[in-house]
């Protein structure tokens, strides 16, 4: 994974050189994960665990990217899936993060594509957000979107805000990957509540 950084950042060069296309993302091995040995005992359980984190509420987004060569080098389709693990990391540079399971079957496409767009999603989104939730589905199908004005990546109509980027590192954190986006573009139309999850339901601002 440093190699890939290095190559990316070399790829960028000088403030003043016209950015380089970054080579693919390296999606890591999905190895089967456990957080204990087999004679350990978890200091919490799985069901504890999420009961007590599901009380922090959150914001909703989509993450998309733009339409590539799959594995055996064949079109594909855009990619996306409804992210809840998203937050502002860093002003200067400017950069964003998300959360995926190692597990996911959309992310190696996000990493080949190398970009993606961060959609997030307002009060009267909810089933927007389910559709991008689904596996096996074409989550795109009468979903309106137009590419993004850097990377190309899928940017959903009306949505609240966008933010357009570029993966810039990927750093492992159990049975999730951290993915740290370097910020090419952005914007909002300052209207409307966002859509919140909290306790497994979909929620909003009120008062």
């Amino acid at each position: 994974m440093a190699a890939t950084v290095v190559r990316y950042l070399r790829s960028v060069g000088s403030p003043t050189s016209a950015p380089a296309e970054p080579e693919p993302v390296n999606t890591l091995p999905r190895p089967d994960l456990r957080a204990v040995g087999e004679d350990e005992r978890a200091p919490v359980s799985p069901a504890e665990f999420r009961a007590v984190l599901s009380n922090f509420a959150s914001g909703v987004t989509v993450i998309t990217a733009p339409p590539g060569a799959d594995g055996d080098g064949h079109g594909d389709g855009p990619a996306g899936f409804a992210c809840q693990s998203f937050a502002s990391l860093s002003l200067d540079p400017p950069l964003v993060t998300f959360m995926v399971a190692r597990t996911s079957t959309t992310w190696p496409r996000i990493a080949r594509a190398g970009v993606f767009c961060v959609n997030i999603l307002g009060a009267e989104q909810g089933a927007l957000c389910r559709s991008f939730a689904v596996s096996g589905a074409d989550k795109f199908a009468g979903v309106p979107h137009r590419p993004s004005p850097v990377t190309g990546s899928p940017r959903l109509d009306d949505v609240p805000a966008w933010i357009d980027c570029r993966i810039h590192a990927v750093h492992t954190g159990g049975d999730h990957l951290i993915v740290v986006g370097r910020v090419e573009a952005m914007g909002a139309d300052g209207e409307g509540d966002p859509l919140l999850f909290h306790k497994g339901r979909f929620g909003r601002f009120t008062g």
